[in-house]
C-alpha cells in the first residue's frame, strides 16, 4: 500500500536567502514545486509585511501565485508575543485574542493547520479550541527540543484534547528531537571558533552514548576546565535529545503536519543526525497522512565560512524523502 504521506516546504527554509533578498517569496514556492515540495509552511509575521491587517486582494495574490505553481498551503506558523513593549504581560485574555486573530486568518487563508508555539500553556488553548473549532483549523502545539513526545507539558495538552474530545487540538513533532547523532555543521563551527578538537569529540562521545547532558556539561566546565566556547558546545547537547522513532505511531493520531528540521544533508542525500531512516518507516507503518514539511536550519551554523545554499541542502533531504517513501521515479503526486 503507497504512502499517503506528501512532501512540502517551510518558507523558513530559505531565510538566509530571503534575508539578502536572493530569493524572493515566489522564488521559494517555484523551487518547492521543482522538487515536488508542493505544501508550502507559510510565516505569516515574516513573510507578509502587512500582517496582521493583511486584505483579502492580498490573500488572493497568494493564492494565484500558488496556482501560478501548482502548490498549496499546508501550515500556518503563528507567534505568541507575551509580552508588550513597555514590558508588561499580556493578560491571559489578550493571549487568548492574539490566537483568536491567528485562527481568524488562517481559516481566511484557507489552511487548516495552524503551528502554535510550545510555551503557549495548555488552558489557554482549551480557551481558543471553540473559535478552532468554528473556523475549522487545527492548533498543533510545536514539539520541540528539548521537549518530546512524552513530556508532562505535551500530555497536558493531549489531555486537553482528550478531555473536550475535540479533532481541533493537538500538537506537531518538529523532527529536532530525533537527533540520533550530534550534527557535524555544529562540531565544525564551535572547533573554528576555538573549541579542542579532544574536547568536542568527548562532546560528541557523550551525546552518542546519550549521557545525561548535565553531566556532560558538568564534565566539561569543571572537570575539563573548558574554554566558553567549550562549554557553549556542551550546553547544545540540552537541546539534542534523541526520542524513541518507535513511539511516534502512538501519538500519531495527535498530530496532521511535521516540521521536517534538518541542520545538513550529505552529498548522497543522507541526513547525519536525525533518525529519518527510523521516523519514516514508522509513520507510514501508523498509516499516518500528512505533510513532512523541510525547516532547513544549517545556515547559521556554516554561514561563517561559505556562502549558504538553502536549495541544494532541501533538495537532497527531499531526495531522501522521496527513497524512504518509496516514491517512483516519476515522484509522488503531492495534492
Amino acid at each position: 500500500m503507497a504512502s499517503k504521506i506528501r512532501r512540502g516546504v517551510s518558507l523558513y527554509s530559505f531565510q538566509e536567502e530571503m534575508f539578502l533578498g536572493q530569493m524572493s517569496v515566489e522564488d521559494c514556492v517555484s523551487f518547492a514545486a521543482s522538487i515536488g515540495a508542493k505544501g508550502i509552511e507559510v510565516l505569516p509575521e515574516q513573510n507578509m509585511p502587512s500582517f496582521p491587517n493583511v486584505t483579502d486582494a492580498e490573500i488572493a495574490g497568494w493564492h494565484e501565485m500558488l496556482e501560478r505553481h501548482g502548490c498549496h498551503f499546508t501550515c500556518y506558523d503563528m507567534f505568541l508575543d507575551t509580552k508588550l513593549r513597555n514590558d508588561r504581560l499580556l493578560t491571559d485574555d489578550e493571549q487568548v485574542e492574539s490566537i483568536r486573530r491567528d485562527l481568524t486568518l488562517c481559516n481566511r487563508m484557507g489552511i487548516r493547520n495552524m503551528r502554535v508555539l510550545i510555551f503557549v500553556r495548555p488552558d489557554i488553548l482549551e480557551r481558543c479550541v471553540p473559535y478552532a473549532e468554528e473556523l475549522d483549523v487545527h492548533m498543533g502545539v510545536e514539539v520541540h527540543a528539548p521537549w518530546y513526545l512524552d513530556h508532562p507539558w505535551i500530555l497536558r495538552t493531549i489531555e486537553v484534547a482528550d478531555r473536550l474530545n475535540t479533532r481541533h487540538l493537538g500538537i506537531l513533532p518538529d523532527m529536532g528531537i530525533f537527533m540520533k547523532h550530534y550534527v557535524p555543521e555544529m562540531r565544525a563551527r564551535f572547533e573554528r571558533e576555538g573549541a579542542r578538537p579532544e574536547i568536542t569529540q568527548f562532546i560528541v562521545d557523550q551525546h552518542e552514548e546519550k549521557v545525561m547532558c548535565e553531566y556532560t556539561i558538568y564534565e566539561v566546565a569543571v572537570k575539563m576546565k573548558g574554554n566558553p566556547t567549550e562549554i557553549r558546545m556542551a550546553e547544545t547537547l540540552r537541546h539534542a535529545p534523541f526520542a524513541n522513532p518507535k513511539r511516534i505511531g502512538d501519538f500519531a493520531p495527535y498530530f496532521r503536519h511535521i516540521q521536517a528540521k534538518f541542520y545538513g544533508m550529505t552529498e548522497d542525500c543522507r541526513d547525519p543526525a536525525l533518525a529519518y531512516d527510523e521516523v519514516i518507516p514508522e509513520l507510514v507503518k501508523a498509516g499516518w497522512e500528512g505533510t513532512l514539511s523541510s525547516e532547513y536550519e544549517g545556515n547559521r551554523w556554516v554561514q561563517d565560512v561559505e556562502d549558504v545554499d538553502s536549495r541544494e541542502q532541501v533538495r537532497r533531504q527531499h531526495e531522501m524523502f522521496k527513497r524512504l517513501l518509496g516514491e517512483t521515479a516519476n515522484g509522488q503526486e503531492d495534492a
